[in-house]
């Protein structure tokens, strides 16, 4: 076993190192969502602007951008997911009167945390399979012309568009809890600057779950598009 095999199993038998991970990996999940929701919102902006956005991504590095991003960010959200679920464990295991105490304490999106967290990725495997993977052919054939038709088509479902709603509102219930305690596991957060770092956890999570719902909600309530 070299040094930096080493390393790495020295960080996550850690609890501190554990810690870490989760708030790492978050970090480059909180980004990717502003990103991602960016890119998103050029759907009310128009078809061309919109499938041009979808034409950039899948050229960037002549095609090889799109699919390591995706890996990393795929590698980032289980280690997110499995490193709380660790931390969440022995925590429990480790003195049942602590946790009682703490759990009476927390928030409403601490508690949830977890559950929350296995069905977001359960979503983004579903989310993936329904616009990356595209095991719709339907979709599929859609995609290679018209992405924006492609949107469109996906969200006109309103099974699609339930589980859409109920993930997000659970992603952002867990980012209303998580931004913050990021901050703190990084080191950022003080007694001075803990309230507007509440703030700001509340606002980023009120701000993405409006952003990505306003899609679905426009095109299946709303007709956008159709």
């Amino acid at each position: 076993m070299n040094a930096s095999t080493c390393s790495v199993c020295a960080i996550w038998n850690s609890s501190i190192g554990k810690k870490l991970l989760v708030a790492l990996t978050g970090l480059v999940l909180v980004l990717f969502l502003a990103g991602h929701l960016a890119g998103n919102l050029l759907v009310f902006v128009g078809e061309k602007a919109f499938n041009d956005y979808a034409k950039q991504l899948h050229e960037l590095l002549h095609g090889a951008g799109v699919w390591i991003a995706r890996a990393v960010l795929l590698t980032c959200l289980v280690v997110h997911v499995v490193a709380t679920i660790s931390l969440t464990r022995a925590n429990r295991a480790a003195s049942p009167k602590y946790v009682h105490s703490q759990t009476i304490q927390a928030s409403k999106s601490s508690l949830i945390m977890i559950w929350s967290g296995l069905t977001i990725l359960a979503f983004v495997i579903f989310h993936l399979l329904h616009f990356t993977v595209r095991v719709d052919s339907g979709l599929a054939e859609i995609a290679k012309t018209n992405p924006h038709k492609m949107v469109i088509v996906g969200f006109s479902n309103g099974l699609v568009v339930l589980f859409y709603a109920i993930a997000m509102s659970l992603l952002c219930s867990h980012l209303s809890h998580g931004v913050a305690s990021m901050f703190q596991t990084l080191g950022l957060r003080s007694k001075k600057s803990a309230p507007w770092i509440e703030k700001i956890s509340k606002a980023y999570a009120l701000l993405i779950w409006v952003g990505f719902l306003s899609i679905p909600i426009a095109i299946y309530l709303f007709k956008f598009g159709r």
